[in-house]
């Protein structure tokens, strides 16, 4: 059965969308091609007809995942620098984010897995992650504090959802947003 030019793009992005998924929830060394592919509700053998390994599948991943991060930033509706920041701290530093990593950033859950890959996955990640921080350097008009913000983003997600009790991780998403707001607030003042 032929299928149309576009199936295959289509099914390699519905691959990654699902993969993604599954990797930012459980972990992408602790599943295998074959749960991957069960979730995505193909057969082992289409993998292959989309990725080479289990390799190309991260890069392709880290690639795909970042791109919707950045596609997210990007969608700030927001032009002045304060409202930009909150916005994004507003939808970063939240609960919800905490308990479904399915549906958020790909930073917290895989970049112990792409510090562990080999460099081709690593440049892959330094390249789209580069894009991002050029957007978030404009809105601060820092690379340092692009930097700063995005570790501490990323960090506060990690650490809360590492705790049992919702208060304390409620608590340390608090704590990141404001102790974010007011160094920024004291640094665009100077």
């Amino acid at each position: 059965m032929r299928y149309k030019p576009e199936y295959k793009q289509q099914k390699r992005q519905e691959l990654l969308n699902i993969t993604g998924q599954i990797a930012k929830k459980n972990g992408f060394a602790a599943t295998g091609v074959d749960g991957l592919m069960q979730a995505a509700g193909v057969t082992s053998g289409a993998f292959y007809s989309h990725f080479s390994s289990k390799q190309d599948l991260l890069k392709a991943l880290v690639e795909y995942e970042l791109q919707q991060s950045f596609n997210l930033w990007q969608s700030n509706p927001h032009h002045n620098a304060a409202d930009w920041i909150n916005f994004e701290l507003d939808r970063y530093l939240t609960p919800s984010h905490l308990e479904h990593p399915e549906q958020g950033c790909v930073l917290p859950t895989l970049a112990t897995e792409v510090a562990r890959a080999d460099d081709t996955i690593k440049q892959a990640y330094e390249k789209e992650l580069l894009r991002g921080h050029a957007l978030f350097s404009t809105h601060l008009a820092s690379e340092e504090k692009a930097w700063a913000m995005m570790s501490q983003l990323v960090g506060a997600v990690l650490i809360a959802r590492a705790m049992h009790d919702p208060e304390l991780q409620k608590s340390i998403l608090q704590a990141n947003k404001m102790i974010i707001q007011d160094y920024l607030a004291a640094h665009s003042a100077a």
